[in-house]
């Protein structure tokens, strides 16, 4: 059972993951080498156990378990898992990855939170790349549930099964990618919509913001229950995903050729921006973010009372 973990990189990511895992119970060390990082990562930790719903004493028990070390190596000698947040820089990811695994304990796994590199990319240099996985969470790290896990080329089965098991026992829903891919899964799926979403504004389709309704007003509230596949077998009726494509599989395929495959350049970027500006116009992101939140609790607190029925 993980008593103590090593968070490497304190920033957006790595406070979110602190929170969280004080929050359930452990004892976390923090590393960052940034200047004023430990004051900024204190506060935000701070912020984030009060959003998860703890009140001040409770807070205040959690953050005497929160501990901060300069020195990388010292860091990671006595965790019993390691989540490594550094920026998203190939050799700078390689570089710290390369020291926590020369400090860490024998079998400790060490979780890469990289939402883009693969990997067997990030194995090379190490001792030991069996015990390093991708342990890639969603934003906010604290609240919502997902964490994708994924492999390199050297990585061993155990240290796969040692962190489904570990997220498990944290609270998280984690996911096996049986191989690696740039972005993982939750990303590229993301990654289409946006897609998509870029194009039909560039185009003159929609507004942005009839875009951004077309989304929470409509499929958005049944994936929050359902993913695509249920989703698509569920639109059949009794005769579930055969009789879906049956009747709408050639207006799929009409829709699949017709989806659009723009090139980000500064012209769309500044559409996309100013489609957005306009939108958070009508209230201050703080209420949009306070919004958001609310809704993403209710779901879950709705989820929880449904899977207690």
């Amino acid at each position: 059972m993980v008593g103590k973990v090593a968070v490497v990189g304190s920033g957006l990511i790595g406070a979110g993951w602190a929170s969280w895992f004080l929050s359930r119970g452990l004892a976390v060390t923090c590393h960052d080498p940034a200047p004023g990082s430990e004051t900024r990562a204190r506060k935000a930790v701070a912020d984030n156990l009060r959003s998860i719903g703890h009140p001040v004493a409770k807070q205040l028990q959690l953050m005497s378990n929160l501990s901060f070390e300069p020195d990388i190596e010292k860091a990671v000698a006595g965790a019993e898992w390691i989540q490594e947040n550094a920026p998203e820089d190939l050799a700078l990811k390689r570089e710290v990855i390369r020291r926590i695994d020369g400090a860490a304990a024998p079998g400790v796994v060490i979780a890469s939170s990289t939402s883009s590199i693969r990997m067997s990319q990030l194995q090379a240099g190490m001792t030991h790349p069996e015990r390093l996985v991708a342990g890639h969470p969603f934003l906010p790290v604290y609240l919502i549930p997902l964490v994708e896990v994924a492999g390199g080329e050297s990585t061993a089965v155990a240290a796969m099964d040692a962190a489904m098991d570990f997220y498990r026992s944290v609270g998280k829903q984690p996911i096996r990618l049986k191989r690696e891919i740039t972005g993982h899964v939750a990303n590229r799926l993301q990654a289409a919509l946006m897609r998509e979403a870029f194009f039909m504004l560039q185009e003159g389709i929609a507004s942005a913001e009839d875009i951004d309704l077309a989304l929470t007003e409509g499929p958005g509230q049944r994936w929050a229950a359902t993913g695509p596949f249920v989703s698509h077998a569920l639109a059949g009726g009794e005769g579930g995903a055969r009789q879906t494509f049956a009747s709408l599989g050639a207006a799929m395929k009409n829709m699949w050729a017709d989806l659009g495959a723009p090139t980000l350049t500064p012209e769309l970027e500044a559409l996309v921006v100013a489609g957005a500006q306009d939108i958070l116009a009508r209230k201050s992101p703080d209420r949009w973010m306070a919004e958001r939140l609310r809704v993403v609790r209710a779901i879950q607190k709705e989820k929880a009372a449904i899977e207690g029925e």
